[in-house]
């Protein structure tokens, strides 16, 4: 185990990782910018390990770091709000996200923002400019997998910041295998609001939206492309919502 996955499991290093980023990245988020969250009543009362959130992906960094300040807020029991942050002073740090290792060593802030609990994984399919890698190693499917024993662990199954991007099997295998309570997450704006790493404004004022959706009710014996299929429809990056979006699009067009 290397020195910063040793540190990462210090409750402490991680509590004042999440105070230092939560106090920077706060103005950007809800004085900056505006932030709209729904549905933490679905994640009040869950419990605290075997938790897996799928979101869509728009940034490297800030979709994370809002999701630190949610979980955190929640904690404190404060609903869709983040309100003044002194959550930060008692951090919820039970939870894990996953990350290109590329991407998590690129810089020393990508770094240090490890120790908030990066699950580092080689699934991206291109490394330094060059195809490489389809799905997720076997190593790191069980690094993912023993985090859920623990912990809440958030993944985004499409693995890039790109809009209707197809969904990774692995996701669906790591369902399957260690059948999580599953918590579909729906955001928007930050594409808009930050650029691509999520760490430099790129547009004021903009309204950064979150929707945690009710559980999933999965049929863990299902073929995973079944449950993949069910993933992405309900973080609304299937073909079905691509070709609604292209509808609109259209509309607005003509209009």
């Amino acid at each position: 185990m290397s020195l910063f996955d040793k540190l990462k499991q210090i409750k402490l290093v991680r509590a004042v990782v999440y105070f230092v980023v939560g106090l920077f990245t706060y103005p950007g988020f809800a004085i900056i910018n505006r932030i709209k969250i729904e549905g933490t009543e679905h994640i009040k009362d869950l419990p605290r390990k075997n938790v897996l959130f799928v979101s869509n992906h728009q940034t490297y960094f800030a979709d994370v770091i809002m999701f630190l300040h949610i979980f955190c807020a929640v904690k404190w029991r404060k609903q869709n709000k983040l309100g003044i942050p002194y959550y930060l002073l008692n951090p919820f740090t039970k939870v894990h996200y996953v990350a290109a290792e590329e991407t998590m060593n690129g810089s020393f802030i990508s770094r240090l923002f490890k120790l908030a609990g990066a699950l580092t994984v080689k699934r991206t399919w291109r490394s330094e400019g060059k195809e490489v890698r389809r799905g997720l190693d076997p190593s790191d499917t069980r690094k993912i997998e023993r985090a859920l024993n623990n912990s809440w662990v958030i993944t985004f199954p499409q693995g890039t910041t790109k809009p209707f991007a197809p969904g990774r099997k692995g996701t669906a295998y790591i369902i399957k295998q260690t059948q999580p309570v599953v918590i579909p997450v729906v955001i928007n704006g930050f594409w808009r609001a930050f650029n691509k790493k999520g760490l430099k404004f790129k547009k004021t004022g903009s309204i950064l939206t979150v929707k945690f959706k009710e559980p999933l009710a999965i049929d863990y014996n299902s073929p995973a492309e079944v449950i993949l299929e069910q993933v992405m429809d309900a973080i609304e990056q299937s073909k079905k919502f691509m070709m609604k979006g292209r509808h609109h699009l259209m509309n607005a067009i003509d209009k």
